[in-house]
């Protein structure tokens, strides 16, 4: 797997053991539904598919954000939050790299301005979509 944090090196500095709280989960899902619906009614151009990607991006962070807190825990690091999806469901390898390479995109956007290719987009739209169902279906299985 490229470049993912340590599990370990997370749990020992951005990593807290908290108190499940079901509803703080259930208002982060009603958020990224939120934005999901925003995201989707954009037409996606040349100028605005950087945007819409990073958008896709926080919508599976803030997943990440609630598949922890279903589990106790909470991360002070956006990277500890996918080193954690690799490390408790490795079966999403392909998936978990695809969220490495939307965090670095997102992350040369916010801090270099360098624009996302409108191909990648077109090329992994399909896995986002798919990306957060799983993430839901993990979420909702941890809160029955």
């Amino acid at each position: 797997m490229r470049n993912l944090m340590d599990w370990d090196y997370c749990k020992k500095n951005f990593i807290k053991e908290l108190e499940i709280d079901k509803e703080k989960i259930k208002s982060i899902i009603e958020t990224v539904d939120m934005r999901l619906e925003f995201i989707e009614s954009v037409k996606v151009n040349d100028r605005n598919v950087s945007f819409i990607v990073e958008g896709y991006y926080e919508v599976i962070k803030e997943l990440l954000v609630a598949l922890l807190l279903s589990n106790g825990l909470r991360s002070k690091n956006h990277q500890c939050l996918i080193s954690y999806f690799y490390k408790n469901y490795s079966e999403y390898e392909v998936d978990i790299n695809l969220i490495s390479q939307m965090s670095f995109l997102r992350n040369r956007l916010d801090y270099y301005g360098e624009s996302i290719e409108i191909e990648f987009y077109e090329k992994n739209k399909k896995e986002f979509d798919k990306i957060i169902k799983i993430l839901k279906r993990l979420i909702k299985e941890k809160n029955k």
